[in-house]
């Protein structure tokens, strides 16, 4: 939504906006993250002083909307610092957060922590030295909960619905992403459902339409029905 000049791409502005009407009816909030590093990797990189009139104009930009957060990065960190404060400075009311690294990175540069309002890390993958997610992740969240005493969110657990992008390389079921996401919740910690909606365009995962349906994917349909129904397994 930034443009190299830093000002902000009125379309693209527009459908996010109209994207957050219809999850506040529907009682949902969205994490705006507003840097990711695969632009970064691929060389598509703002000045800084864009990167800081970008930040500052979305923070103003977005006021009205209560139902949003921002994460700075997406597995990257870069003067993440500088830019909480922009938005703090616009919005001192807005959740900030950042995912500071790819799978494993749990903290980020410049005690960027004791700024952010929660901390969304992207846990451990599985491996056979790591082990499976539902006992490295739990463990991971419950270090940071630890230490830092907020809210922390496993922002992209391991992928259990591909082996690609850092999924298991073995057979996986509806029940490894369930398991996991209860042993987070039962850490204090929170989880977001991870598939390869958005990742795998064309397979057999995704319906044409490009919204996650629980009908189109048995995968999908189990685990949404946890979600729907997981108050009842928290202790």
């Amino acid at each position: 939504m930034i443009a190299p000049d830093g000002t902000l791409r009125g379309r693209h502005l527009a459908a996010f906006k109209a994207i957050l009407d219809d999850c506040r009816e529907a009682g949902m909030a969205v994490e705006l993250a507003v840097f990711a590093q695969e632009s970064w990797r691929d060389g598509i990189r703002l000045p800084d002083q864009s990167m800081e009139a970008g930040v500052r104009a979305l923070a103003r930009e977005l006021k009205p909307w209560r139902n949003l957060t921002f994460q700075i990065w997406n597995e990257f960190d870069y003067r993440t610092v500088e830019l909480v404060k922009i938005v703090k400075a616009e919005d001192p009311a807005r959740l900030v957060s950042n995912s500071p690294g790819v799978a494993g990175v749990l903290t980020g540069q410049g005690n960027q922590e004791a700024l952010l309002d929660y901390l969304s890390p992207h846990t451990s993958r599985q491996s056979q030295a790591r082990g499976k997610t539902w006992q490295t992740a739990p463990a991971e969240l419950a270090y940071l909960l630890a230490r830092f005493a907020k809210p922390v969110v496993d922002d992209e657990p391991a992928r259990n619905g591909t082996p690609n992008f850092g999924g298991p390389r073995e057979q996986t079921w509806p029940m490894d992403h369930i398991v996991h996401m209860l042993a987070v919740r039962r850490s204090g910690a929170y989880v977001t459902y991870h598939h390869d909606m958005f990742q795998t365009p064309g397979t057999a995962a995704v319906p044409s339409h490009g919204v996650p349906d629980p009908e189109h994917n048995p995968y999908h349909r189990t685990v949404l029905e946890f979600l729907a129904m997981r108050e009842r397994y928290l202790d």
